[in-house]
């Protein structure tokens, strides 16, 4: 039987670091041009790019001529409310820069498959946005760091890319602090996915809020920044004997679960229940009654990080370190699904 023809793997930039002996991103500022590269490097890597007969591919080119900027966005997020300001946030800004952006979604609330990022890194892209909650998907970030591919994260923070976020711990603790205010002494917390820093964070402030005030009984259920997993915790919440008199949810979609919940079980929202969420997506005001809630401006989130993005892809370079952690401001919006405890 006539065997199939194999072709040949292309040799890429880990092939050639590896030949060399230095990291793939010390091969990646010798194809660019670096001048900060000491010839001893830039010798030995020019070797290996010979002896291997490596043929820089379409990112490295762009990274020198920039006559195109080609970015991918990896997403996978179960709020569709968020993606949605998010998307928009970096589509507006990719038109005003003239970028070229490549969507990549993940699978199932996680990252995307090797062979998925492989096809991606192999299209000609200069650099990686991540959007929530990939930033914290370790294989995904060991798979760009590998290729030598600059990396943007939204809602995470790493030493090795560009972060931009919010205060999420300060911003929980407004929001506790506001319901405390209010006169609420039962207070039920959703949590959003365990395994995202902003998660932590904001438990964290509210955590600490909750200590500050004392005499304040906290309930925390986990939620997963879904619309249905708030069905969940909702009905927890306020299927217990002394429910809460407030809600806080991790974020939008899983405070208008809260309160279709509430609904359902023939409470007013707010006069028998306070609920509050966290973002103000579109969620916090396409339902009755709007949603008091923290704004974190997702859509200027995501136009910083490919702003960011882009000037290191110009520089071919890390930017400094003290560039390349962004944190903006938040701000806490009332609206009227809150009111103090009935009496």
């Amino acid at each position: 039987m006539t065997q199939p023809t194999r072709r040949r793997r292309s040799v890429t930039i880990i092939d050639v670091a590896k030949y060399a002996g230095v990291s793939p991103m010390s091969v990646s500022r010798v194809i660019n041009g670096d001048s900060g590269v000491r010839e001893a490097t830039r010798m030995i890597v020019n070797d290996a790019i010979r002896e291997l007969n490596y043929t820089p591919n379409l990112m490295a080119r762009s990274l020198v001529t920039l006559k195109e900027i080609r970015i991918g966005v990896i997403y996978s997020n179960p709020s569709a409310a968020f993606m949605g300001d998010f998307l928009a946030g970096v589509f507006e800004e990719a038109s005003n820069r003239a970028a070229q952006l490549i969507l990549l979604k993940g699978q199932a609330g996680g990252a995307p498959t090797a062979d998925a990022v492989k096809r991606l890194l192999a299209s000609g892209i200069g650099g990686v946005i991540l959007a929530p909650p990939l930033g914290e998907a370790q294989g995904l970030r060991r798979m760009l760091h590998e290729a030598a591919v600059p990396v943007a994260l939204v809602g995470a923070v790493a030493a090795d890319a560009i972060s931009v976020g919010i205060d999420d711990r300060g911003a929980a603790r407004d929001m506790t602090r506001h319901l405390i205010a209010m006169g609420h002494r039962r207070i039920g917390f959703v949590v959003g996915n365990p395994d995202q820093q902003a998660s932590i964070a904001r438990l964290d402030g509210f955590r600490s809020a909750v200590a500050e005030a004392g005499e304040v009984t906290a309930t925390i259920v986990q939620g997963d920044f879904s619309y249905a997993s708030g069905l969940i915790a909702g009905e927890a919440l306020l299927g217990a004997d002394d429910r809460p008199t407030a809600v806080f949810a991790s974020n939008d979609d899983m405070a208008a679960a809260v309160v279709s919940v509430a609904h359902r079980r023939h409470l007013d929202v707010p006069a028998d229940l306070t609920v509050t969420g966290f973002d103000d997506s579109t969620a916090a005001v396409t339902l009755w009654p709007p949603l008091t809630t923290i704004r974190q401006p997702v859509q200027q989130l995501a136009a910083e990080a490919l702003q960011l993005l882009i000037r290191e892809m110009r520089t071919a370079k890390p930017l400094p370190a003290a560039e390349r952690l962004l944190v903006l401001d938040h701000a806490l919006i009332e609206r009227e699904s809150t009111a103090p405890p009935s009496a």
